[in-house]
């Protein structure tokens, strides 16, 4: 080869180099699609496909198991009952965010009286109660209640919502006739917290849960404190020896 030829031959892949870099290099980046926690694959720490790292969704293998610690349904009236369980997740930032479960309760012969369905979510690091009020059970005796998740859990990363919110001056009256309970709630954030509920559980003695019921606070401002009550049209069957209230929220994503 000429030298004249090697010279045309560097002209001509200096001048391919040049546009190389002129329109490759935007093409390249309008091309180029960034790891994210949606796009099908494992890259950014991720330990599953767009679970765990930096993404919300989170990956179950790496969490501590929740537990259903326990369900019961309660006489209220006649044949009217309510049904509470106590979800446990020890995971102190991952909760879920809807999920649908199913109340199933039994007579003494194992014949299914009642059902009821629902959604709940389930809140970080805590207790988790599941209220159904108003379940009928007509003339039957009922013996077992059982609860149970009828969806997949889908955990995320979010916060307990409810981490302001602290319960005191808790008393109960009247439990011969008409019983009461009334408490104190304390907003300890610098941020109204509007639409919470709070299920009260009642246990004997012997630590069984024997009564249950739910309110609303629809909003305590920042700072504030407000009072709750939860009433019952029977008197109780059994003496008082602990009082749980529980505050329900929505746990919160991260920001």
């Amino acid at each position: 080869m000429s030298w004249a030829s090697k010279r045309r031959g560097m002209y001509l892949g200096a001048i391919f180099l040049f546009f190389a870099v002129i329109f490759g290099t935007p093409l390249a980046l309008w091309l180029y699609e960034p790891p994210s926690c949606f796009d099908g694959k494992r890259n950014q720490k991720e330990t599953a496909i767009d679970k765990g790292g930096p993404c919300q969704l989170l990956d179950e293998r790496y969490l501590t198991p929740h537990a259903i610690l326990w369900s019961r349904s309660f006489q209220v009236r006649g044949g009217e009952r309510g049904a509470v369980a106590y979800i446990e997740n020890p995971n102190s930032e991952a909760g879920v965010q809807k999920v649908a479960y199913r109340f199933r309760i039994y007579d003494e012969r194992n014949i299914l009286v009642a059902v009821r369905e629902g959604t709940t979510f389930i809140m970080p690091g805590g207790l988790t109660p599941v209220f159904e009020g108003a379940i009928d059970t007509g003339n039957r005796t009922v013996a077992r209640t059982y609860f149970e998740f009828t969806d997949t859990l889908v955990w995320k990363h979010m916060k307990d919502a409810t981490e302001a919110l602290t319960v005191k001056d808790k008393q109960i009256y009247d439990t011969t006739t008409s019983p009461r309970l009334s408490a104190v709630i304390k907003n300890e954030s610098v941020a109204e917290i509007t639409n919470t509920s709070f299920v009260a559980v009642v246990f004997d003695t012997a630590g069984n849960a024997f009564a249950a019921s739910e309110t609303l606070l629809p909003r305590i401002a920042a700072g504030a404190e407000r009072d709750i009550v939860f009433t019952w049209p029977e008197h109780f069957r059994f003496t008082v020896g602990r009082i749980d209230i529980l505050p329900l929220l929505p746990p919160a994503f991260f920001r």
